[in-house]
């Protein structure tokens, strides 16, 4: 890639995001650009200007010439700040963007502003409308574990512990990989089979999670509505088999046809620990790893 040099004057940070708080998109800039963002919030969070924007309208005039204002360009430049952060908000709204960060937004010394370097989040759920931009997602780049994980209806996120986490939901899912923290065990995944979980995807999250050789415990945390239990327990039984698992498997089941899931798993024949609640299975859990030590 050939791009122009630019000689930066000044150094900023503009970002537009979704956000919970305000039910639609924001604004968030500071003058000290060009640096974790992370850190400006944590040293000095009045150096971060928030702005929600109404989504039916977009941002007014006023709404950009505050933000200009904020960021500190003089007069003669308001009116080119305005049109940059104007035209920002229309790529992040008709690219169904979830987040557009520009660290930096540059002035330089000829009173001309950049969009020096940037990076963009996509909403998934716009893909159909979004094809040219998806097209461009290289897989390369990508964890083949989360590519498979796709290709079976699984989302599945690897991460750096040794506790493999098979959970529906992804609620669920964060409160076991916080319980099992709670407990001085380190999750290894983030592992969604989802609400209606069959028993082949079982089969394919466990082949996925005992990939990863770091893991040396699996805990199967499910609450049954759509999925059943017995569906469940079947899945992990034949998952168990099929993959020859040798490692401790902890399993919690709780929901729709519960008691015919645990019966599945008790005459299985096979040494997979059970547990009535998320607290117990994550302390089995983790006690099954200090007893390997």
């Amino acid at each position: 890639m050939v791009a122009e040099a630019i000689d930066l004057k000044r150094e900023m940070y503009v970002s537009i995001l979704m956000d919970r708080e305000h039910f639609g998109p924001v604004f968030v800039v500071s003058q000290k650009g060009g640096m974790d963002i992370e850190t400006v919030a944590r040293d000095d969070p009045k150096a971060i200007i928030t702005v929600p924007i109404d989504i039916r309208t977009g941002p007014t005039d006023a709404n950009l010439s505050f933000l200009a204002t904020q960021l500190g360009f003089k007069p003669e430049l308001i009116n080119q700040a305005k049109s940059q952060l104007g035209n920002l908000y229309k790529l992040f709204i008709e690219l169904d963007c979830t987040q557009v960060e520009v660290n930096p937004f540059a002035e330089t010394p000829d009173g001309l502003i950049y969009a020096a370097d940037a990076k963009m989040g996509f909403d998934d759920n716009a893909k159909f409308r979004q094809s040219d931009v998806f097209a461009m997602h290289d897989t390369e780049e990508d964890d083949q574990r989360e590519i498979e994980a796709a290709n079976h209806g699984l989302s599945y996120i690897g991460m750096e512990g040794n506790i493999g986490c098979l959970v529906n939901g992804a609620g669920l899912a964060m409160a076991t990989m916080d319980i099992i923290k709670h407990y001085h065990g380190e999750p290894a995944n983030f592992l969604d089979v989802g609400g209606s979980a069959t028993e082949q995807q079982v089969t394919e999250a466990f082949k996925i999670v005992t990939k990863d050789t770091q893991v040396k415990a699996i805990l199967v945390n499910i609450f049954a509505g759509i999925a059943k239990c017995d569906i469940i327990a079947r899945g992990v039984i034949a998952a168990s088999k099929a993959v020859n698992l040798s490692i401790p498997l902890i399993v919690r089941l709780s929901g729709t046809n519960v008691e015919i899931g645990k019966k599945l798993i008790a005459e299985s024949g096979l040494a997979i620990i059970t547990a009535d609640d998320l607290d117990e299975a994550a302390q089995k859990a983790c006690a099954t790893l200090k007893n390997r030590e």
